[in-house]
This record gives structure tokens, C-alpha cells and sequence, in this order.
């Protein structure tokens, strides 16, 4: 695995079926399908070319969901739209078309096209006319036909602040809780699918097995400068811990001025991503949180767990506390 993004998760859904849904004009053999095969090693990762028309692609689905009973589906565009749908399951739906006879129209998916990967019939082109886009715009109407309070829970969706092809975002929002911004297109590559989907992942699978992960607190002095750009190794730091801990970033509450908050939220977003989502704490007292870690440029004798100085004489770097905590091996 010659990636600096890509690693293996073998911890991670391990023995569970997570199904993936494709795109428009795409296949099971998409790039997609391969990198959660690689990461994923240990699940059982399951995919199918959907057919050309939507209720034969959806009642596929239905038949694969009766025959693996996926632990997860993951869908992304077309295939989100679809993902919605299946009601009953965990799901994950990455820039989810759900207006895509709309979405076919205006970026030009009508008339002769070819498909983006291989399919198991040999067919490399097809046709899309008007009765078609018809069909997609029936089978999009019955989108969140199916929402109640469980459904809520179990559905999140993922939203590229680049997608130039589609933006539900606030279409999902009225339904769904769990909306996620994160940086990147309307396609995945490895970057955005590491930083932003194999999070979520972990939080679905930990869910699924009550898995209480060891809480680390990190103060925003701690991983943003007096220039506001991240310290060195903060952002590597970050994504090495939210592997195997509960990490959450401290912020201090500025009442008087929220701009302020909400300014603190943007930086963190921008520079850690998806992970951010609802894991961010404002307060003024974090010596009076719960959790086994913090990490602060300021000394915190009073919190009740383990407190790291960034700048001390142990802790100078961040690449020392990201060493303490490998060393602690999850602890």
C-alpha cells in the first residue's frame, strides 16, 4: 500500500458484511469498492452493478439486503439515493442525488454514455432518454417515505463542500439529523474517504458493539498558533488518536461574543474535518470534564484525569505526546 492516506483497519467491522451502493454509470468494480476491501480487510464488503433501471437497481438491493443482511451500507450519489431507501439498516450516504433526474438534465447524463468502470455484462455504453429520467424522478419521490424516530439514528450522510454536481445537504438536513460537511468533490479519492468516511465508520462500528473508547480532550491553544494555522503535527496527531480513542477538542465559550465560537467551530472544521461533527466541548472550566486525557499548552492540575502540557519540558512536541499515547497502546 504505497498511500500515504490508505491504511488497513483490521479492527474495524470485523467479520460484518458492509454492502456499497454505486453511482450513476459506474459498476461494482469501482475504485471505491476496492479501497473498502483494502481498508476493511476483515469484513466481508459486498458489491453489485446496478441495473440501468431504478426499480430493477432497487429491488436488487432489496434482495441482496434479504440475502447478507448488511451490518452497513454506504452509497454514494445515485447509489446514496438509493441507500436512503433501505430502510431497517445502518447507512451511511455520501453526496446522495436524491433530485437526480434533475441532477441527470443539468449536468448533461442524457443521451449515449459510457460507463466509468467495468461491468460483469461487458457493456461499456448505454442510453439515457427521456422516459428514463422519468423513471429516475419516480423512484427519487419516494425518498424518506420511510423516516420515523429509529430511521433518524440510523442514517448519516456525508456532504463534499466541493460537490459542484449535486447539494442536498439541507434536503437531508430536513429529514436527518446527522449531517456531515466534509472536504472534498463530488467523487471520493483516498484523502477525503480516509479523513472523512473511515471515521464514521468507526463510530457506527463502535455503536454496534457498545464499544466505549478512552476519552482525550484537546484544548484549541493546543493545536492552533498565535497565526491561527494548526501547530506542527497537531493535524497527524489527531488522526493518529481518533484511531484508537474518543477524542474531542476543547474551545472556550465566549458568550459575550459567539461570532467567536462559531469562528473557533470554522477553524476546526477546516483543518480537522468530519471528525469535528459533534465533537467539540465550549467551555471555560475543562478541569471539570470527564474524560482520562487532556491535552493543553497550560498546566491543569485539577483535572480529575491525566493532564499532558504541549511545551513542557515532557511534552515539547506534539510528536512526543503522539509517542506517550502509542505507547499506552488505547489505554
Amino acid at each position: 500500500m504505497e498511500n500515504k492516506y490508505v491504511k488497513q483497519f483490521p479492527d474495524l467491522m470485523t467479520g460484518k458484511t458492509v454492502m456499497y451502493v454505486h453511482g450513476f454509470g459506474s459498476s461494482a468494480q469501482s475504485g471505491t469498492v476496492r479501497r473498502l476491501r483494502e481498508v476493511l480487510c476483515q469484513a466481508n464488503v459486498i458489491a453489485e452493478d446496478m441495473p440501468l433501471h431504478p426499480q430493477e437497481a432497487i429491488d436488487l438491493l432489496h434482495h441482496l439486503c434479504q440475502e447478507h443482511h448488511p451490518d452497513l451500507i454506504i452509497g454514494t450519489s445515485m447509489g446514496g439515493m438509493y441507500t436512503e431507501m433501505l430502510y431497517g439498516y445502518d447507512r451511511i450516504v455520501i453526496n446522495p442525488a436524491f433530485e437526480i433526474g434533475d441532477t441527470m438534465v443539468a449536468h448533461g447524463m442524457t443521451g449515449l454514455q459510457t460507463f466509468q468502470n467495468p461491468r460483469k455484462d461487458g457493456v461499456q455504453q448505454f442510453i439515457v432518454n427521456k422516459a428514463m429520467v422519468k423513471e429516475y424522478k419516480e423512484i427519487s419521490s419516494h425518498c424518506f417515505s420511510g423516516v420515523d424516530e429509529e430511521e433518524r439514528k440510523r442514517v448519516w450522510g456525508l456532504f463534499g463542500d466541493e460537490d459542484k454536481t449535486v447539494d442536498t445537504y439541507d434536503l437531508f438536513l430536513s429529514h436527518y439529523p446527522t449531517a456531515i460537511h466534509f472536504h472534498g468533490e463530488h467523487r471520493m479519492d483516498d484523502r477525503s474517504y480516509m479523513h472523512a468516511v473511515m471515521p464514521v465508520i468507526r463510530w457506527i462500528d463502535d455503536l454496534q458493539n457498545g464499544r466505549e473508547r478512552t476519552v482525550v480532550f484537546i484544548t484549541l491553544d493546543s493545536v492552533c498558533d498565535t497565526w491561527r494555522k494548526p501547530r506542527s503535527s497537531a493535524q497527524k496527531a489527531f488522526r493518529h488518536l481518533i484511531e484508537t480513542y474518543n477524542v474531542y477538542f476543547v474551545a472556550p465559550a465566549t458568550h459575550a461574543v459567539p461570532i467567536q465560537m462559531t469562528e473557533d467551530m470554522d477553524w476546526l472544521q477546516q483543518y480537522f474535518d468530519a471528525p469535528v461533527y459533534n465533537h467539540v466541548v465550549f467551555t471555560n472550566s475543562p478541569q471539570l470534564l470527564i474524560g482520562d486525557y487532556l491535552v493543553s499548552t497550560q498546566p491543569c492540575d485539577a483535572f480529575m484525569g491525566t493532564s499532558l502540557q504541549l511545551g513542557s519540558d515532557t511534552f515539547k512536541t506534539w510528536e512526543e505526546i503522539i509517542t506517550y499515547f502509542d505507547r499506552l497502546n488505547g489505554q
